[in-house]
């Protein structure tokens, strides 16, 4: 991510404007296209708390203004950043929800200072899908069936240094939430869902994994990516027509390039290249992980190899202004490369031109150094040849 284009629709309900991940010149065009293994790290575990006076006029019309005991609080995780307070108590630590249930709550957003931001009556999420901030996925593992609990939680567990657009959050904020827990229920047996849930399911939780792209959280992008690759892979006991059957392909294919744009930004190149090579083996010409798969063989050293993908890449797609560019560079780069070897090689072998004139040189003068001594050496035999010969006529 990348560092990764806007959503293509993933849904036949849903669709949303394209924009090309690869001519925007970086990654977020895959994410943005809702086309991305490594295993992220999973979430923390915490618990449910509760937050408000105890009247209800007072929870409806007010922020948690009142002090509460610090010893009242259970701190979540140790580090006095996430805690939880039991406001009412529920039915019992047997009636608490597991992870990969889904849970319906009534939230309330306050910032700190006891501000309403926004208040969800039936929000309901698949619990440890990471589908929630992490004070929520955290707390409510902890909270009992019709409890309502207060939970203060630090920037880092909320909506971090950027803040939020919706709920409107500015950053930085510490937020006390208060939650009441409704429902829980076993999330729907994969392989006896509708096709068409399964593939609302699966868009869903790329959708997530977009969201947290674009915020910057990779390793939270590639956990929601690898859950709905999980859903798409699932098996089905029900009928399903090709047209469906293309549709969760289509999905599969979008979160394995979005799964690589993220690896590539936790640089977790080998993950990221078996994320591209299993979108290929699926749909040979996807611009977008020959694309990406160019650009991972360009940092694992492969530059031949990044160059023939990204040139296969232009070739689908000539008029892609971000291949032109990432392929230009690329090739002078290896040209780059290729000319300091050669001057490397030379300077430890030498100039081979400058030795053999040298030795063509030295050929040479010897030739004429044994031409010059025949010559000589026959002059002087003929000329003691020819003083015998007068000596015996004399």
């Amino acid at each position: 991510m990348d560092d990764s284009d806007a959503r293509d629709s993933a849904t036949p309900e849903k669709k949303i404007g394209r924009i090309s991940l690869l001519d925007s010149g970086e990654d977020f065009e895959v994410l943005s296209e809702e086309d991305v293994n490594d295993s992220p790290p999973p979430l923390e575990d915490a618990g449910g708390g509760k937050g408000k006076s105890k009247s209800a006029p007072e929870e409806e019309n007010a922020g948690p203004d009142s002090p509460v005991p610090q010893e009242e609080w259970l701190d979540v995780l140790g580090n006095a950043q996430l805690k939880k307070k039991v406001l009412e108590a529920g039915e019992g630590r047997d009636s608490r929800p597991r992870k990969g249930q889904n849970v319906k709550i009534h939230l309330k957003i306050y910032l700190k200072e006891g501000i309403l931001l926004e208040e969800q009556p039936d929000l309901c999420f698949t619990l440890g899908d990471g589908d929630v901030i992490q004070a929520l996925d955290l707390t409510v593992q902890l909270m009992e069936m019709k409890e309502k609990a207060l939970v203060h939680t630090d920037a880092k567990y909320a909506y971090g240094v950027q803040g939020s657009d919706e709920p409107k959050v500015p950053p930085n904020s510490e937020l006390q939430l208060e939650v009441e827990l409704l429902d829980a229920a076993d999330a729907p047996d994969l392989e006896l869902l509708p096709p068409a849930d399964k593939i609302a399911l699966a868009s869903s939780k790329r959708e997530r994994g977009n969201a947290y792209y674009k915020r910057g959280d990779y390793a939270f992008a590639v956990n929601s990516y690898s859950i709905a690759l999980q859903i798409t892979e699932s098996s089905s006991k029900v009928d399903i027509s090709p047209e469906e059957e293309d549709e969760l392909m289509d999905v599969k294919v979008k979160c394995l390039n979005n799964m690589a744009a993220s690896q590539l930004k936790l640089d977790h190149y080998e993950a990221a290249l078996k994320s591209c090579v299993s979108a290929l083996s699926h749909q040979p010409n996807n611009i977008k992980a020959l694309f990406r798969m160019g650009k991972v063989l360009a940092l694992q050293g492969e530059c031949s190899e990044a160059i023939q993908t990204l040139r296969k890449a232009l070739k689908l797609e000539p008029s892609n202004k971000t291949i032109h560019a990432e392929l230009s560079k690329l090739v002078k780069k290896h040209s780059e490369q290729r000319g300091a070897e050669q001057a490397m090689y030379k300077k430890m072998l030498g100039n081979p031109s400058s030795s053999s004139g040298t030795q063509h040189r030295t050929k040479s003068s010897w030739g004429l150094s044994w031409k010059w001594l025949f010559g000589a050496t026959a002059v002087a035999i003929g000329g003691v040849a020819l003083s015998v010969v007068i000596a015996a006529r004399n």
